[in-house]
């Protein structure tokens, strides 16, 4: 039984057509699952093949999971779903509701017949390589949530060079590879000047920035607005045991500390918006409600899903900064 079928002069690339034949044989139900292809040489012999050829048509069925390989023995059918036409590594961070709107645009925009497998590395460079090395060559495109992790892009460079996007935070390392990301330093000094006529009542500006998972970019924006317009201000790693002083305003990425002030602020009665004020990071929805209105510096994470499905869609390979915006409410 021939699997295998090439025609010359048909204006098909001969790695194509070795793709659509194994295609057709399982249609067919001349390949089932478990099943094994000829071999690389096999295809070669009778077909007038090179290796390249017949190697680069079983890579792209691997991509896409419908084959695997057995080192020294072969390829077999994996799995008989041969409409999906791409596989991808989305590797986050970790799940939140910024994350999970992202996730939720991108699938939403790229379409039918692709399928869209999420890891996460919690922070933890050794999962992070791990889930890289495992995954390497298994899919059609990559993308990669690399955040403040150190040493991490020598591992990405071992990815397809041409199938991997870099989302939400790049770096100099990183700049070759296209990417759709958030300018953290920039987002929140812009944020702080448009807000400047209100911060101006407040005596002292002061950010919660633990260090660990937070982009360094919010900092240097911070540090950046309070010295360029000379504003007294301080920056702290937690809020334990602290009193808030009338007068202070916090800038707050992490919702944690967030719900700490607000429940302190309670605690000695102070009134926000007035008494106090609070600059939380990353829009939700609950943030419009709670405490009368949560004033926030957000990126449009929708957005962020959109823009990146275009990108593979479109094959673009471009480095976009996704636009951020400050949102007012009652808490300045």
């Amino acid at each position: 039984m021939k699997i295998i079928s090439i025609q010359n002069n048909l204006g098909v690339p001969k790695y194509k057509q070795i793709i659509l034949s194994v295609e057709k044989a399982i249609e067919e139900e001349k390949l089932k699952k478990g099943d094994r292809l000829p071999s690389v040489n096999k295809v070669c012999l009778t077909s007038s093949l090179s290796r390249d050829t017949v190697l680069q048509a079983y890579d792209e069925l691997k991509k896409r999971g419908i084959v695997y390989a057995i080192p020294g023995k072969g390829y077999y059918i994996k799995s008989v779903e041969i409409t999906i036409k791409q596989r991808i590594f989305l590797l986050f961070d970790e799940l939140n509701i910024f994350k999970e709107d992202t996730y939720n645009s991108f699938v939403k925009n790229i379409g039918k017949n692709v399928q869209v497998d999420i890891f996460f590395h919690y922070f933890n460079v050794q999962v992070f390589k791990k889930l890289i090395n495992d995954n390497n060559g298994n899919y059609t495109k990559y993308i990669i949530m690399p955040t403040n992790l150190i040493d991490v892009s020598d591992f990405i460079k071992t990815l397809p060079v041409n199938e991997v996007f870099i989302l939400d935070q790049t770096n100099l390392e990183l700049e070759s590879y296209p990417a759709i990301y958030q300018n953290h330093k920039k987002d929140i000094f812009d944020g702080l000047c448009k807000g400047k006529s209100r911060l101006n009542k407040y005596k002292k500006l002061i950010m919660i920035f633990p260090g660990f998972r937070e982009p360094p970019g919010m900092k240097e924006g911070f540090l950046n607005f309070c010295n360029d317009y000379s504003f007294d201000y301080e920056v702290i790693t937690e809020f334990t045991d602290r009193e808030i002083s009338i007068g202070e305003v916090y800038i707050i990425p992490n919702d944690r500390d967030l719900v700490r002030v607000i429940e302190k602020s309670k605690l000695q009665n102070l009134k926000l918006g007035s008494d106090f004020g609070i600059i939380s990071y990353n829009e939700t929805p609950l943030k419009k409600v709670v405490a009368n209105g949560i004033t926030t510096i957000s990126t449009n994470f929708e957005a962020m899903g959109k823009i990146l499905a275009q990108m593979i869609l479109k094959g673009k390979k471009e480095q976009i900064e996704n636009k951020c915006a400050l949102i007012i409410r009652n808490s300045l």
